[in-house]
């Protein structure tokens, strides 16, 4: 089992790179993000990975022009919320350019999160393990059949006597 420390740089910038990449396709990304930003806090916090700047977020929210903060891990470049006291440190670079890219790399998603979890000491949430499993979809529309059953009407089963 590997210990954080033991995890290579350019391991971890490989990684988070992959998941990066699959967070902006993902029809639920939340997760993808959160190891991604809890990582690279990580290792900033360890002096590992080095904050560049600010820049403009290519997809403002509400129509809102916002800053996401860039951070150099090896030698790849990524964005993640700042704080406040980002803003006042920092310097701000204007927009993204665009023409930059990160280096190629080939690992798969599941390898990528072995590697995160394993540096952030990630463990599953067994909650969701303990939900019973739902019974069978049925359609408000539908309507069993009473074929085959001796009680008719169904649903009536004791008639009254006078």
């Amino acid at each position: 089992m590997y210990k954080k420390e033991s995890i290579p740089l350019d391991e971890l910038g490989k990684a988070l790179f992959t998941i990066n990449r699959h967070a902006k396709t993902a029809p639920d990304p939340k997760h993808l993000y959160y190891i991604k930003k809890k990582s690279i806090n990580r290792l900033l916090n360890e002096k590992r990975a080095e904050k560049i700047g600010l820049h403009f977020s290519s997809n403002p929210r509400f129509s809102n022009q916002h800053s996401t903060l860039l951070v150099k891990v090896d030698k790849y470049f990524f964005h993640i919320p700042p704080t406040k006291d980002d803003f006042k440190k920092l310097e701000h670079l204007g927009e993204l350019d665009q023409n930059y890219r990160n280096p190629p790399t080939k690992m798969s998603l599941s390898q990528a999160k072995k590697i995160v979890y394993r540096y952030i000491d990630w463990q599953p949430d067994n909650r969701r393990q303990n939900i019973p499993k739902k019974t069978k979809y049925r359609s408000s529309y539908f309507t069993p059949s009473s074929l085959g059953k001796m009680d008719w009407p169904p649903g009536k089963t004791k008639r009254r006597t006078r």
